[in-house]
């Protein structure tokens, strides 16, 4: 018996039972479509945080206060005042590695432009943060080095916090805003960062200078003045390790730290956070796309449960069949061309039920403010398809077999 024969002949058997075939590829289609939306999802949150570490540079550090057991990247960086002025002036002086050293001190405040107001962080920088954090001006200019010096009431605001305050068409430079009541003047605005590093966009940058001297009363330790953290920009990609060396070296013996004792600071460059950042989004991707198989599971028992209705529907036709010169193999083949076929329908509707789902979810995204592009790679429909019809095949094996073994006599006196 031909395959095309076996095909046609398994179509006609489904349609003419279409609810239960429909109920039967629901499993199938559900686990598709769920694998299909996860992992499309997973692998654009993977891209996008792929390109936010990249807008940052791959030869980005971070100076944190506090041990690595206890320090954060979100929100306020450092609480504890491990870190100073000094220090980071020593880095910038004695690590070899390094291109550039910018210091912060950071404060949550409220700021305000006209009627509209909201409560943001404000970071304290000096000039060189622009070009070690990689930020790019999208209106008027950045903290110059004079503004610095002369201690101006400047500010530069990210994009989405000029958005909040401004409205989206106006240009907010040379406006004024009251930061906890005092008067700042705006002299630019970011270009975004993107949604996965979101925080930028959300600050409000000042001189350092300023911010001690009018905000945030300086934090004065044994070390120096505090800051919460220590940006530092290696001189390129293969000095990144070095450099995190020359800066545990140099604060280690500023700090005092005799051999033995733990850190009293955190050294992270973005590259080992973005290899950190990927296992994560593989361990999730992982666990998310197994317990969307769990359908695949259920369909492919729903198919076996159906597959072995059909033979018993059915046992006077397989006498009939192996009466007129069927063998073993000819009806082994057809309930197996109808297991698959039952799988193939199943996983190309969840196919385009998966890209439906992506579709709504970046939708609702963009209207949240968190725009995500959609993507469906080809590799994910093949595998998951191919799987779908994998666990039709599994699944139709048995009822396939049992019904090739059944006898020619006795099933064409079955009632």
């Amino acid at each position: 018996m031909r395959l095309w024969d076996c095909f046609t002949t398994a179509l006609r058997a489904l349609t003419g039972n279409k609810l239960r075939s429909v109920l039967t590829m629901l499993g199938i289609l559900i686990g598709v479509a769920a694998v299909i939306s996860v992992v499309s999802l997973g692998r654009t949150q993977e891209a996008m945080t792929h390109e936010a570490f990249a807008s940052l540079g791959s030869n980005l550090i971070y100076v944190m206060p506090g041990a690595s057991s206890h320090s954060g990247m979100g929100g306020t960086m450092g609480t504890a005042l491990t870190l100073t002025m000094e220090d980071a002036e020593a880095i910038a002086s004695n690590a070899h590695s390094v291109a550039a050293v910018a210091p912060v001190a950071q404060l949550t405040a409220q700021i305000a432009a006209g009627r509209e107001n909201a409560g943001v962080t404000v970071a304290g920088i000096t000039p060189e943060y622009q070009w070690v954090n990689n930020l790019t001006i999208a209106q008027g200019s950045f903290i110059t080095e004079r503004d610095y010096k002369a201690k101006s009431r400047v500010v530069v605001l990210g994009s989405q916090l000029a958005e909040t305050l401004f409205g989206q068409q106006f240009d907010p430079t040379g406006q004024s805003v009251r930061v906890n009541g005092r008067k700042f003047i705006v002299i630019g605005v970011l270009e975004s960062k993107g949604s996965t590093f979101g925080f930028e966009d959300l600050t409000a940058y000042a001189p350092l200078s300023t911010i001690q001297s009018t905000l945030a009363a300086q934090q004065i330790t044994s070390l120096g003045h505090s800051v919460q953290v220590i940006s530092v920009r290696a001189g390129s990609e293969d000095e990144i390790e070095s450099a995190e060396e020359e800066i545990t070296s140099i604060l280690r013996q500023r700090h005092r730290i005799r051999e033995g004792q733990e850190d009293d600071f955190t050294v992270m460059s973005m590259s080992s956070v973005s290899r950190i950042a990927d296992q994560i989004l593989g361990i999730v991707q992982l666990v998310l796309a197994a317990i969307a198989g769990i359908s695949l599971l259920v369909g492919g028992i729903g198919i076996m449960n159906i597959m072995l209705v059909s033979v018993t529907e059915r046992t006077r036709e397989i006498g009939l069949r192996k009466a007129i010169g069927a063998k073993r193999r000819d009806i082994l083949t057809q309930f197996l061309t109808e297991a698959a076929t039952l799988s193939l329908c199943g996983g190309a509707i969840g196919v385009g039920l998966g890209w439906l789902l992506v579709k709504i979810a970046s939708i609702v995204a963009a209207n949240m403010g968190f725009p995500i592009p959609t993507m469906l790679p080809g590799d994910v429909i093949a595998l998951a398809v191919g799987v779908s019809i994998f666990i039709g095949l599994v699944s139709g094996i048995y009822p396939a077999f049992r019904g090739a073994r059944l006898d020619p006599i006795a099933s064409l006196r079955h009632e």
